[in-house]
């Protein structure tokens, strides 16, 4: 298994969506901290600019790229990758980070429905098919990071555009990572990153402070780069609230529904809900 400190190292180069804000700008700091050139591509050239001026100031501005992009546009990443294998050669890691969150109903407008699966789904999926193939046939080791969701996993109501995006997400990386360990000479591996509440752009709405119950983002960073040094696929992170346990909990519930015939989402149906707390309460 290759080592992760052989991947994430002076003069290796990142890819980084969505990353002006939150996770990925993170993610960025600490690959530019670990000598990495970054490439950060995010939507607002005001708020990229100063992502990259905060990048610029931890690794120089010779590492360090910024380039509009709009992820649900296949034409505008294939834009991003010429720029970045101009400028850096060859990419080492690639963490399709971008996503957005409105909330919709089953009979939201369809731009709502577009916009979001657009992003958060093709967004991952143009990603790996622009960058992946140059990543393998550079023959060093890389890594492809997707950000996925607990919401992809258990599927709570409430925003099923968000949830069948990020389900989308958990599928492909997993198929993604099945077709790269079974291609020869691949020294590519893929990663799929399951946060838990997170404070950033996407999630804390009117609120100025940190909940206490949420994770920073770089806490976050921190426990994924943890995860790839152990090799996980899974990235499961937990948060100041949920435990581990309570997330394998509501997760293994979820596909029992499958498994016993229950009705969907029957941890929030009538006749179940008070199976489910009695089965998330069990010590066993």
């Amino acid at each position: 298994m290759t080592k992760i400190q052989d991947i994430i190292k002076k003069s290796n180069v990142a890819v980084i969506t969505g990353g002006a804000s939150g996770i990925g700008l993170a993610a960025a700091k600490h690959f530019a901290r670990a000598g990495m050139s970054v490439a950060i591509a995010d939507l607002g050239g005001d708020r990229l600019a100063k992502a990259a001026a905060e990048l610029k100031s931890i690794s120089g501005e010779e590492h360090v790229l910024a380039v509009e992009t709009d992820v649900a546009q296949k034409e505008s990443l294939e834009a991003l990758e010429r720029t970045v294998i101009q400028r850096f050669g060859r990419v080492h890691i690639l963490m399709n980070n971008a996503g957005i969150g409105p909330v919709t109903s089953i009979f939201s407008a369809q731009a709502d429905w577009d916009s979001l699966l657009g992003v958060n789904l093709l967004g991952v999926i143009n990603g790996v098919r622009t960058f992946g193939q140059h990543m393998l046939s550079h023959g060093e080791p890389g890594l492809i990071i997707n950000t996925g969701s607990k919401q992809g996993i258990t599927t709570p109501p409430g925003n099923p555009a968000y949830n069948v995006s990020k389900a989308g997400v958990k599928v492909f990386t997993e198929a993604l990572e099945h077709e790269l360990r079974n291609t020869e000479g691949s020294k590519i591996s893929a990663h799929l990153l399951i946060p838990g509440f997170v404070f950033t752009g996407l999630t804390k709405g009117d609120r100025t402070e940190k909940p206490a119950a949420a994770w920073t983002a770089e806490q976050t960073v921190d426990f994924m780069i943890e995860s790839l040094e152990r090799g996980d696929f899974y990235i499961l992170c937990p948060d100041n609230d949920v435990a581990r346990a309570v997330d394998e909990r509501r997760m293994a519930w979820a596909m029992g529904d499958v498994i016993e015939n229950r009705p969907p989402l029957s941890r929030w149906h009538k006749d179940y809900s008070d199976k489910f707390k009695a089965y998330l309460e069990r010590k066993e």
